[in-house]
């Protein structure tokens, strides 16, 4: 494995991790032990359309983990390592309030519930109207990925890939799910998608499933990547980011593995091919956008696979996951900075600053705009024209 995918890997909240393992830091290009591997450096560009910030807000600090704010329409809720959390309506802050503990997983809500998790495993449900904390559960290890909400549940990733279902309104379990995971996997911050009556859930060893949002069981299960190599580190090959759901298509994207996609109905596979990603994908009514480990951001169709563009001028910048916008694709990278690429050439059409400060969560769309969230705490809704 080249130095270039390990750091990829890792310098986006993800480290390997395995009971009783020592310490890969040394494996790390940009950890302090290890070599330095520089960043591609950021060329002038000239735009053919415009990033304008719509508004900016302060969520508070990520520190070591990765906030992803949540948009139920005009509303926009935030967390940040110290508990705060926060709602914001056209970048005013509706209210504000303390959790009273660390918070590591956040953040998922509906209109009528907003939803975060803790290092210490617990799940801490609050109104969205008033932010008034409304109840508190379990799981069985630390939250990392922000929980699911719709429908009446809540759903949580643990930290040891059990799925927990629980009742928005009370806080009761509904279920759990868990399957066997491999000896070596990587500390991520991907969560699960609720898609109408699934959700789905990738997990290490390259699977992805639908599970019943009845009663937690299974309805098909589906392989990204089959793990190969001669060695355990070699054979990581986990789904660390969501899937992407466009019409009957669902596709999904492994690290050190493949980029695939499936009919939603059955798990068919649809296409595959070998890629390695551990940030994700977004896909569209005509492509799929993939972010490699590399920092290069490709263009597949979305009927068959082929390779439309690919726009390598981003390498080892920690690249987010792309945003499908209508005629663009936005991605984020390690300063802050957001791309905006072309959707027919991947071409560089626009860029924009934040605060400077890694964006490590998955950008989200705001309405017509995207929304980002920093390291830092800077929220910044930002408009494609």
């Amino acid at each position: 494995m080249t130095l270039a995918r390990i750091s990829a890997a890792l310098s986006t909240a993800a480290l390997l991790v395995a009971g009783g393992c020592s310490s890969v830091e040394k494996l790390n290009p940009f950890g302090s032990s290890g070599p330095k591997v520089k960043p591609t450096e950021l060329a002038s560009i000239q735009p053919t359309a415009e990033l304008k910030t719509l508004w900016q807000a302060s969520a508070g600090s990520a520190g070591e983990y990765a906030f992803s704010p949540a948009v139920v329409g005009e509303s926009v809720y935030a967390a940040a390592r110290d508990g705060t959390l926060s709602r914001f309506d056209g970048g005013r802050q509706g209210w504000r309030v303390s959790a009273g503990q660390v918070i590591s997983g956040g953040v998922g809500a509906d209109g009528s519930v907003v939803a975060v998790g803790t290092p210490k495993g617990e799940v801490l449900a609050f109104d969205a109207a008033t932010g008034r904390e409304i109840w508190k559960a379990r799981v069985s290890s630390e939250v990392l990925a922000a929980p699911a909400v719709a429908d009446g549940l809540v759903v949580v990733r643990s930290g040891d890939s059990r799925i927990f279902a629980f009742d928005a309104a009370d806080g009761k379990r509904r279920w759990v799910y868990q399957r066997s995971t491999p000896a070596l996997s990587l500390r991520s911050s991907v969560g699960v998608m609720l898609a109408g009556k699934f959700t789905l859930a990738g997990f290490p060893g390259g699977k992805l499933v639908a599970i019943a949002n009845n009663n937690g069981a299974a309805v098909w299960e589906v392989t990204v990547a089959l793990p190969k190599g001669s060695t355990e580190l070699e054979r990581v090959a986990d789904v660390t980011s969501s899937p992407a759901v466009s019409g009957t298509t669902i596709c999904a994207a492994a690290f050190q593995g493949r980029v695939a996609c499936f009919e939603s109905g059955t798990g068919n596979t649809l296409w595959s091919r070998e890629m390695s990603s551990n940030v994700g994908l977004d896909v569209d009514d005509r492509y799929v956008y993939v972010t490699d480990d590399k920092g290069a951001v490709h263009c597949m169709a979305k009927s068959s696979g082929a390779s439309v563009w690919k726009q390598d001028k981003l390498g080892l910048r920690s690249v987010s996951r792309p945003l499908a916008m209508g005629s663009h694709v936005a991605v984020a990278d390690y300063q802050g900075i957001v791309h905006l690429l072309r959707r027919e050439d991947g071409a560089f059409a626009a860029r924009a600053s934040t605060d400077g400060s890694a964006v490590r969560a998955d950008p989200q769309r705001f309405g017509n705009s995207l929304l980002v969230q920093t390291a830092n705490g800077s929220l910044n809704a930002i408009e494609v024209r």
